[in-house]
């Protein structure tokens, strides 16, 4: 007799991410098990009837918030809660979202940024004029996936076992340039010195005075895993790049120790940022 249950597929034009999918049926399973319909679990944890709905359906992630309550409620025995990470993940844009996985299981991050402030050390504020930056114009709902994927990437700052340790190098011009304003831009400015504190944390700046150097070809990140394997990413018009060759690691290495001589030191980096943000 043939089979007539073959198991459903997606349609290709689905953009929905996967694990966004998952967890939404998880989601419903749980619900339905605690003989609940959508309004009555909406109440109980303090979300919207659609919300829930988009959820369920794979529409929108789940924040932090929503499983935590949720697990609370549908007693999902941390099922969710596992998931939390891929769901925040998969906020990322799709070009991005192999390197932070990579980030995620990293011992430590170093990073040259020409331009901007990091994703990394972003205020929400500033992050979001950013995002609401780019053309073609991004859709709100893509504004408020990236900007929360790209805050709950901050964790890994303050990850322990292991701890994880970062350095940024900064271009001088990327604290002069006034994204969001004066005031957006003293409390990003602000948070710079705030996370410069953190003890596996080094944010050092590269002066404007030093015309040439050798990261004047862009922006480049380094990453060792826990297993010590050693990558390179050089990003540049949304696209991000991610190099494992050894001679191409080796050589990127070198080059940001050579930076990190060229560069004002932690102490002078904070004194630099502390002026500027007095003068905003």
């Amino acid at each position: 007799m043939a089979n007539n249950h073959r198991p459903k597929t997606r349609n290709a034009d689905d953009e929905r991410p996967a694990i966004w999918v998952g967890y939404g049926k998880l989601t419903k399973l749980f619900r339905e098990r605690a003989r609940l319909n959508q309004q009555q679990l909406a109440e109980k944890v303090g979300y919207s009837l659609e919300q829930v709905a988009s959820i369920e359906q794979g529409r929108r992630p789940a924040k932090e918030s929503f499983t935590d309550a949720a697990e609370r409620v549908l007693k999902a025995g941390g099922v969710l809660k596992a998931l939390q990470d891929d769901v925040d993940l998969a906020r990322l844009p799709r070009f991005f979202q192999n390197f932070a996985a990579m980030e995620a299981d990293a011992l430590s991050r170093f990073s040259y940024d020409p331009l901007l402030v990091p994703g990394l050390l972003q205020t929400e504020d500033y992050a979001r004029t950013l995002l609401n930056a780019y053309f073609p114009p991004l859709d709100d709902e893509v504004v408020d996936d990236r900007v929360t994927g790209r805050l709950a990437r901050q964790s890994l700052l303050t990850r322990k076992n292991p701890l994880m340790v970062f350095v940024f190098i900064l271009e001088e011009a990327a604290l002069y340039r006034q994204v969001g304003g004066p005031e957006v831009m003293r409390a990003q400015l602000e948070k710079l010195l705030e996370q410069g504190r953190l003890r596996n944390v080094e944010i050092q700046v590269m002066p404007s005075r030093r015309a040439a150097h050798s990261g004047l070809s862009g922006q480049f990140m380094l990453l060792e895993t826990k297993d010590r394997r050693k990558f390179a990413a050089i990003g540049a018009h949304g696209v991000m790049n991610v190099r494992s060759a050894p001679d191409e690691v080796s050589a990127l290495w070198l080059q940001y120790g050579m930076l990190r001589t060229q560069a004002l030191n932690s102490e002078e980096s904070a004194s630099l940022i502390e002026r500027v943000a007095g003068e905003l």
